[in-house]
């Protein structure tokens, strides 16, 4: 007899046996180092996305440590800094600071007027004090800011001023201001003539996410004994970008006291970025113009470099002996608006059938030698001008050459007169001879003689552009019209 077996749903059974299969021990074992790895793979990837993009970080403080950093990227260290890092630098990324005070600035402002763009040059001019109440600041001059106190701070140079720890610290005044879009900060001084678009040329050759210290030292081989060859000097100007001044604003006024001793300014500031651990790139274009006398040679020998500067020019004698130094600066700036890039650049030409050699520093002079003579001569400044502190003729750091003793070994000498378009981006200078200089001769040879009857030249050439700087071109018309003799 066959029994019939009853089958019933226990559903507490059913999901015992579905939900805890049976586990062996070394299962157990991998699915917790997977786990580990995945949530430390998880972990490590978070902070480095973290510690790579956030504006946040803080690194723990370390007096000593500042050098350690100092080949660092900053390009996201500040929020300053644009977005579009990769657009080409302009003026509107230089911010510039002026070291003024309120009893210079009356007698020195029409310099600083001479290339300040108000709404498009960016900065400020720095005074120790507030100008008199009653006095209204031009809207052509740079707005002012008055300087911090900064008597806490140790200064035992005993032929120096105290003036130099207000003057170095204008770096991190114009750098707490926080402006946007700031890449470089540029110092000067009250008496230093920018030329603004060829600054802008120096500076879009460099990276500005990167930590640069530019300018140039002094032509006086004694004032850079003193002060350092490796320091830009802050008359001539000099800039620092916006990751380097991060850098220095964060240890400038300890730095202060450690450098008590030192001089000037721009000798303390070269010291605490030393400290960093950046060196100066050395941009001839900048001209501290540390001579004394008549600047006419060492103008008339530019480098092969856009003009950026010119410092003291109320001290030296004028540029163009019939006109005051303000005039003669005007001239100059004259041409230099025509064509920026090719101001001051040097160039030769020979004329064989007269056995002629001339040489043009353009928008500025022109020498006209009644010989052969050769490029290397040519190109050598010479001294009509003396050292900065002794007054002597030497030593300089750059080639010169004494005024010859023989009359007719002298050129004749010719200086800007006009510049005009005569066609697209083609321009027209003439230069004429100047009875008052320093070169003038009087030799009566019948050679000299002949070349002493011209009176004028006229040179024709195309715009220099900024991106062909290692191509200078420049065409002298040598026509009958060009060589008629003027009674």
């Amino acid at each position: 007899m066959s029994s019939v077996r009853e089958t019933t749903h226990d559903p507490s059974k059913s999901w015992r046996f579905l939900g805890f299969p049976t586990i062996k021990s070394s299962d157990i074992f991998n699915v917790v180092v997977k786990t580990t790895l995945v949530v430390f793979t998880v972990l490590y990837v978070s902070v480095f996305f973290y510690y790579s993009f956030s504006n946040q970080v803080q690194l723990p403080s370390c007096p000593h440590c500042d050098r350690l950093f100092s080949h660092r990227k900053f390009s996201d260290i500040h929020n300053n800094i644009s977005a579009d890092s990769h657009e080409k630098t302009n003026i509107s990324h230089i911010m510039f600071g002026i070291a003024g005070s309120a009893k210079t600035w009356y007698g020195r402002r029409s310099f600083i007027e001479l290339w300040w763009k108000p709404n498009v040059t960016r900065g400020f001019v720095w005074l120790d004090e507030k100008p008199p109440a009653n006095y209204t600041w031009p809207e052509t001059s740079p707005a002012y800011k008055v300087s911090a106190d900064t008597s806490r701070f140790n200064y035992t140079c005993w032929y120096g001023s105290r003036s130099a720890l207000r003057l170095t610290r204008i770096v991190k005044e114009s750098f707490e201001l926080g402006l946007d879009n700031v890449r470089w900060f540029v110092m000067g001084d009250d008496d230093t003539v920018f030329f603004v678009e060829n600054l802008v040329t120096v500076l879009a050759k460099y990276d500005h996410n990167q930590m640069y210290y530019i300018g140039d030292d002094s032509e006086s081989v004694e004032q850079d004994m003193i002060h350092s060859y490796n320091t830009a000097y802050g008359g001539g100007g000099f800039a620092i970008s916006y990751p380097l001044a991060a850098e220095l604003v964060r240890i400038l006024d300890g730095c202060l006291d450690r450098y008590a001793s030192l001089y000037g300014s721009d000798q303390k500031i070269q010291a605490c970025i030393a400290e960093i651990g950046v060196p100066i790139t050395k941009e001839p274009g900048f001209h501290q113009v540390d001579v004394k006398g008549n600047p006419y040679g060492l103008l008339a020998a530019h480098p092969l470099a856009p003009l950026v500067s010119l410092h003291h020019v109320n001290s030296v004698e004028s540029l163009f002996p019939s006109l005051t130094r303000l005039e003669a600066l005007k001239r100059l700036v004259s041409a230099y608006k025509m064509d920026p890039d090719r101001t001051l650049q040097h160039s030769f030409c020979y004329d064989l059938n007269r056995n002629w050699s001339v040489s043009v520093s353009w928008g500025y002079t022109l020498h006209l030698y009644p010989s052969l003579v050769t490029a290397k001569r040519m190109e050598t400044a010479y001294l009509t001008f003396k050292t900065w502190k002794t007054y002597k003729d030497e030593p300089f750091t750059f080639n010169t050459q004494p005024l010859s003793q023989d009359q007719c070994e002298r050129p004749i000498v010719y200086l800007l007169d006009r510049v005009e378009w005569v066609g697209k981006d083609k321009t027209l200078t003439t230069y004429k001879r100047q009875w008052r200089n320093v070169l003038e001769t009087t030799c009566e040879t019948d050679d000299y003689s002949a070349a002493l009857d011209v009176q004028q030249f006229n040179v024709s050439s195309t715009t220099l552009k900024s991106d062909i700087w290692k191509m200078v071109r420049t065409t002298i018309s040598f026509s009958t019209t060009l060589l008629s003799l003027y009674a």
